[in-house]
């Protein structure tokens, strides 16, 4: 009996020794497990990082060589998952899904395997013995790197479909900081005529941290770089590389509205989120930026290895057309008049086609400055006659024909207002002439005969402040303010274009085009896809009587000066804006003739019918020939 129990406990014995060390077993491979994936984890993160300086490699060098590997693929951010770990006692197995976003958020998928080894313990990520850990196609020591194909941009199109801005060779002057010298850069200055001082800041700056990096100076086309040439070239240092983009077919043509494509600056390339790199060209202002995204096209991408083996490309996508209703002829009359007028201060003419409401010409002076003829906001003094002329015939408060006097001033709550110049009608004057000679004091007697909202309602049947300021296709378009009037000094003030009223030359232009085509059409000047506008019927009794006394604006009114114009008659309203006790006032003049409607405006002058007037009849003249 004793004997049988000893032998049962023995049994017992050696089985809870071995189940002891089955269990010690398996926790310790369980432990190497989890060492081995700890281990692949950390080669995750790293190459998450894009360091792998915090990986143990079972080979020295690693890391660098990964460095090295990737250096060609720049910024490129990398999304990277490891797989399950397989384990074979003191080896494992895994692979990494790799993505790299390349410029333009171009992805870049690939797996690549990974081996791992145990020793003394510890596990190591090792390479796969024949070629690179990097990826499965590098041979050992390879160098990945990127290259881009550039895309063929878009053009801006005229309503015609032809190119606004034609692809054109440009000569990008610059200076060589490692040949040239102090005395080259103050020369360059002077030559290009660029800000005093700015080539050498560069310069020195360039010394000072030894970049070697070209110092821009400035782009030419190449007829005006032709004759600073020998000049430049006599230089030490000054490099002139050339380069094609878009060209007008003037160096004002169209500017600011349409804009210009140059080499991209550092802001440019941050908020790009990787479309763009350092070299690159894009739009860099006017619509050429607005619409970059859709001229500009996409680059085609290739990642090849530094032994010529391509692993990865995409096709570079051409840009798309952006089609516009401008007209070359309109426009080129337009900056001609601007010109020729020699203004000293800054003007604008916009023109709009009477039967279709685009857009045909939007002419600024100077061309180096803001987009004043679209985006402009300015009181429009008295050719905001039209819209309360409008308002007092729709509203019947007055009739061409009925007696209004035209004092030399008028007393609303206390304030005086007055006449241009302090002129007057004597007599009996009918409203027709009041409006054709401008008369703030006729408009101001029946200003309180109006509801507060009514003005607002008039100039928004015309087109002033109507909304298509987000449907024109020109960022920051300004389609007008006419705010609710407060009856008194302030409605007073309002029906002569002063108080809080602010347009845009466009804004004007298109409620003279809805005069001469008796309804409201929004303007267009970059067709979308929103579909062609419906019209919008205005009083038709009220549009007759406007034309009529628009044209007398013109025959015997403000305007004679545009008696005999070429082309037909000529329809429209003078406009001197006040704007500031010691300022010139703005001086304006809108109107139509036949199919085009426009807007002149200088910023400063006597008046609109001296200064303005005389603008437009070049603008129409030009026009007719």
């Amino acid at each position: 009996m004793r004997r049988r129990v000893a032998w049962v406990v023995g049994v017992l014995l050696v089985v809870g020794v071995g189940a002891g060390g089955a269990w010690w077993w398996v926790q310790r491979e369980s432990g190497r497990d989890d060492a081995a994936r700890a281990a692949l984890t950390r080669y995750v993160d790293g190459w998450r990082a894009k360091n792998l300086t915090t990986v143990r490699f079972a080979e020295s060098g690693a890391a660098a060589d990964f460095t090295r590997a990737v250096k060609g693929l720049g910024s490129a951010p990398v999304a990277v998952q490891g797989r399950a770990v397989r384990r074979d006692g003191t080896s494992a197995t895994s692979s990494l899904d790799v993505t790299w976003t390349l410029p333009g958020k171009v992805a870049w998928r690939y797996s690549t395997p990974v081996r791992l080894v145990e020793r003394d313990g510890t596990w190591l990520v090792t390479g796969p013995g024949d070629g690179s850990p990097w990826h499965p196609d590098l041979p050992a020591g390879g160098k990945l790197q990127l290259e881009r194909t550039a895309p063929e941009r878009g053009d801006l199109l005229d309503r015609d479909g032809k190119a606004l801005m034609p692809q054109g060779t440009v000569y990008q002057v610059q200076l060589d900081p490692v040949r040239a010298d102090a005395a080259g850069a103050a020369a360059v200055e002077q030559v290009t005529g660029v800000t005093k001082g700015s080539v050498s800041k560069a310069l020195a700056e360039r010394r000072r941290t030894g970049s070697q990096a070209p110092i821009p100076v400035i782009t030419y086309r190449e007829r005006d770089y032709a004759p600073l040439k020998s000049r430049l070239a006599a230089i030490t240092g000054v490099i002139a590389p050339t380069a094609t983009q878009p060209l007008g077919p003037t160096r004002t043509f169209g500017q600011p509205l349409l804009g210009t494509v140059g080499e991209v600056t550092a802001e440019i390339v941050d908020r790009s989120g990787g479309r763009y790199v350092t070299g690159d060209r894009a739009g860099r202002s006017g619509l050429q930026a607005q619409y970059d995204s859709a001229l500009a096209g996409t680059p085609g991408l290739a990642v090849t290895t530094d032994r010529d083996a391509t692993l990865f490309s995409t096709k570079a996508v051409d840009g798309s057309d952006v089609e516009t209703t401008l007209a070359p002829r309109v426009q080129d009359a337009a900056e001609k008049a601007l010109a020729d007028s020699s203004l000293t201060v800054p003007g604008a003419i916009v023109a709009v086609d009477v039967k279709t409401g685009e857009v045909l010409a939007a002419a600024n002076s100077p061309a180096n400055g803001f987009d004043r003829a679209i985006t402009g906001k300015y009181p429009p003094g008295s050719t905001f006659k039209i819209a309360t002329t409008y308002a007092y015939l729709t509203k019947n408060v007055t009739t061409p024909s009925s007696t209004v006097p035209c004092p030399k001033t008028v007393t609303v709550d206390g304030r005086s207002f007055r006449n241009y110049a302090g002129e007057s009608i004597p007599g009996a004057v009918p409203f027709s002439q009041d409006f054709a000679h401008s008369c703030n004091t006729a408009f101001i007697s029946l200003s309180q005969k109006l509801a507060t909202t009514d003005l607002t309602t008039a100039a928004k049947a015309l087109g002033i402040g109507a909304g298509w300021a987000d449907s024109l296709g020109v960022s920051g378009a300004f389609d007008g303010s006419i705010p609710e009037t407060r009856k008194g000094t302030d409605q007073a003030a309002a029906v002569i274009g002063q108080a809080r009223t602010e347009v845009s030359p466009l804004a004007l232009a298109v409620m003279s085009a809805s005069i001469g085509r008796g309804t409201y059409l929004p303007p267009v000047l970059v067709h979308g896809d929103a579909g062609t506008p419906r019209p919008a019927a205005l009083d038709g009794r009220a549009v007759g009587q406007l034309r009529s006394m628009m044209a007398d604006v013109v025959s015997s009114g403000t305007a004679t000066v545009l008696r005999g114009t070429p082309g037909g008659t000529v329809r429209g309203k003078t406009g001197t804006a006040d704007h500031g006790v010691d300022e010139k006032p703005y001086c304006w003049f809108t109107g139509y003739q036949g199919g085009v409607a426009f807007a002149v405006l200088v910023e400063q002058g006597a008046s609109g019918g001296t200064v303005a007037a005389p603008v437009a009849k070049r603008f129409l003249t030009d026009l007719a020939r």
